[in-house]
């Protein structure tokens, strides 16, 4: 006699062959489901909004803001499992060398053109066990997260302030692309965000990062005009890495959307004074909504007519197979 977990194995493959248009054949753990109408089922899985497991409004604003066929495309990328990206710490080592190292310990590598750092793993596992990663010869970051330094193009010895740190990925990326050299001012409303990325840079022997916990508006008004390069990576729906939290869909909705909306357009207004008139600011999210993005650097533009847009970059999970962001890097007309 088969055991529950057995027979219910048995009813899904069952039903699954069925739903692929195969005649099952006369066995006794599919006599209950020979000869089922599946037409409903099918049904339900033709509408993309059952098939994805997306809300209702969320599908809808997709298709308005992207077009159905690119949104479909991007939000079946989206229920896909996320890869696992390292990003060598190339004040401690090279990719090559790194490759070598992790193979040693077991771990296979490949490169991705997307982001030049980048090293995918081949296989899920505990990489924060390796002595690779307890050395500081690698961060885990998305190589779609990789591409958002490198758009800032700091330079060592430059005053780099990174607005929006959180646990610091990226800020640890731009302390690498400076060499060491230099100084970055790592701000969070969170401060138990910043004491992890203390802890990350100790690791990754960076000694440039100042960390700031933004706990009145002082904070920002003594930074004015003081950075070459100012990060902005805006708090937003969180939509491009949906594969690494998928129930976020579920918690998300069209007043919390409006509410983020506003104070992206806050911190891109008020925080855009930390930056030098001949520097450059970055205004970054993990959306991969046009009203996340073009649209609330749109608006700073129209408003303030002291930037202009010098480039952007959009990765895409449909297209580019990584996590979705959108970069903007954002001048004075006179930088």
């Amino acid at each position: 006699e088969a055991s529950f977990e057995q027979a219910s194995l048995f009813r899904l493959i069952g039903i699954n062959l069925s739903l692929g248009g195969m005649e099952l054949p006369d066995w006794k753990e599919w006599i209950d489901i020979r000869g089922t109408d599946f037409g409903a089922i099918r049904a339900a899985i033709g509408d993309r909004k059952i098939r994805e497991s997306v809300p209702d409004w969320l599908d809808d604003l997709g298709c308005e803001q992207l077009g159905e066929a690119a949104w479909a495309v991007e939000l079946s990328a989206l229920n896909e499992a996320a890869s696992v990206v390292l990003r060598v710490n190339t004040l401690k080592t090279d990719k090559g060398s790194l490759q070598e190292v992790l193979e040693k310990e077991g771990w296979e590598t490949a490169s991705t053109p997307l982001a030049p750092d980048a090293l995918v793993m081949a296989r899920r596992g505990n990489i924060f066990q390796t002595t690779a990663f307890q050395s500081g010869l690698f961060e885990v970051q998305d190589a779609g997260s990789q591409c958002i330094a490198p758009m800032l193009e700091v330079e060592p010895g430059m005053r780099v302030v990174d607005a929006c740190a959180g646990a610091g990925g990226k800020t640890l990326h731009l302390a690498a692309l400076m060499q060491n050299k230099g100084k970055i001012i790592a701000m969070d409303t969170e401060e138990w965000k910043l004491d992890a990325l203390k802890l990350r840079a100790k690791r990754a022997g960076i000694h440039i990062i100042e960390t700031r916990l933004i706990d009145s508006t002082k904070v920002i008004k003594r930074l004015q005009e003081s950075a070459d390069r100012l990060l902005l990576d805006v708090p937003c729906s969180g939509l491009g890495v949906l594969r690494r939290n998928p129930d976020a869909k579920w918690k998300l909705s069209a007043d919390f959307l409006t509410e983020v909306n506003g104070l992206q357009d806050k911190i891109l207004t008020d925080y855009s004074r930390m930056m030098r008139p001949y520097g450059a600011m970055v205004y970054a999210t993990c959306s991969i909504l046009p009203l996340e993005n073009e649209r609330v650097v749109g608006r700073f533009l129209e408003a303030d007519k002291g930037f202009r847009l010098s480039r952007e970059r959009k990765v895409l999970p449909g297209r580019d197979g990584f996590d979705g962001f959108y970069v903007a890097r954002l001048t004075m007309d006179n930088g």
